[in-house]
């Protein structure tokens, strides 16, 4: 990803958190952050594949810094904000990405796994934007950003309750949080990715079955984490200024056909 190529928006000179930004879709959050100009904390709870994200950006030219975090944990989530402020001075976007999603039936899903995925999906948002809170307010252009889901929203899947109870959940808090903040000029919105190819992906199907997937989706192929990453660019950007409360559906049209099979 080019630093040098032209961007409809501009982030220059900002600060942004973006958590979970190790692979996948806040990979290319970070990445698209950073050619736009703005200084990208790179928060990932193990070290690795931070580094290399941080790695991407600045052999791209841009500017990026590692901190690990696990966000299932409030302390650490708190200390991230804290650390940031410490070394930048302020603080002008957050965007929580991480999520977890481990595929479990209620019948079986252990007190563990769900305190982790309300911790790291839903509980982590209060965390973060209630720590960032007053750094948020002396930024020119505050924005919280949250990578939600269809799923959960809009759609369910067997397996995947507990994450779509969070994800719900977090589009609640996008609502409800925009109004809260309206009146610091802090904007609060969401993306809700469809089925995006990444690795988490490529774990979850083998090819033939996202094939399948694709077939059923009308644009005829699943997301990259780009086109996520320029939907989010858009809600950090001044020109979405009077954007706040919402959630934009990313997912190639699924969530519109009434009939799969009709479309075939």
């Amino acid at each position: 990803m080019s630093q040098t190529e032209a961007l409809p928006f501009r982030l220059d000179g900002r600060v942004a958190i973006v958590t979970g930004a190790g692979r996948g879709i806040g990979r290319a959050i970070a990445q698209v952050f950073a050619k736009a100009g703005a200084q990208v904390i790179v928060a990932t709870r193990t070290a690795g594949p931070g580094e290399e994200t941080v790695r991407m950006i600045t052999e791209a030219g841009g500017k990026a810094k590692l901190i690990a975090v696990d966000l299932a944990n409030r302390d650490m989530a708190l200390s991230l904000v804290d650390e940031v402020a410490k070394s930048f001075g302020r603080i002008d976007i957050v965007v929580h990405n991480a999520g977890v999603f481990p595929i479990v039936s209620i019948e079986e899903i252990s007190d563990e796994d769900l305190e982790q995925t309300l911790n790291v999906n839903l509980k982590a948002a209060f965390w973060l934007a209630k720590a960032a809170l007053p750094l948020l307010r002396a930024a020119p252009s505050p924005r919280l950003l949250f990578t939600s889901s269809v799923t959960g929203p809009r759609v369910a899947m067997a397996g995947l309750v507990h994450y779509g109870a969070s994800k719900a959940g977090l589009n609640g808090f996008i609502r409800g949080a925009a109004i809260e903040f309206a009146r610091d000029r802090i904007t609060v919105n969401g993306v809700e990715p469809g089925l995006i190819r990444t690795e988490a992906m490529d774990v979850l199907a083998d090819a033939g079955q996202q094939q399948e997937m694709a077939a059923a989706i009308p644009l005829k192929r699943l997301g990259t984490p780009e086109e996520i990453a320029y939907a989010m660019l858009y809600l950090a950007s001044d020109q979405a200024a009077f954007v706040t409360g919402q959630t934009l559906v990313v997912d190639g049209g699924s969530l519109v056909v009434e009939n799969a099979a009709a479309e075939d």
